[in-house]
């Protein structure tokens, strides 16, 4: 079972991860979720399980826990359906820098 644990402290690195999930069985990987730019963590990540039984234990008993002083969310993680990616169109003129063709809404000069 895959898992998702939400609300980590930035330090918490996946052998610390992996050591709370050991207590309640196999675990067979952790990937902590980290911002491709700076490296730092996401403050969230997955924990994989093969027994779905431990899985679940560790599920109800750690979810709503706190690790380093902070509340902890845990939940079986459920996949994103297919066409849920985050898209931008770039002349929608929105505000990740999109600009209107609309001469009213326009900042650019047309000369």
């Amino acid at each position: 079972m895959n898992i998702f644990v939400g609300s980590l402290p930035f330090s918490v690195e996946e052998a610390d991860l992996r050591g709370y999930f050991e207590e309640y069985g196999a675990v067979e990987s952790v990937k902590i979720i980290s911002d491709k730019f700076t490296g730092r963590s996401k403050g969230f990540g997955f924990v994989e399980m093969a027994n779905d039984a431990e899985a679940q234990k560790a599920i109800d008993e750690l979810n709503g826990g706190t690790i380093e002083g902070r509340k902890i969310v845990v939940n079986k993680s459920e996949p994103k359906p297919e066409g849920e990616r985050r898209s931008f169109d770039r002349n929608s003129g929105g505000s990740r820098g999109g600009y209107s063709n609309n001469r009213e809404n326009s900042t650019r000069s047309r000369y």
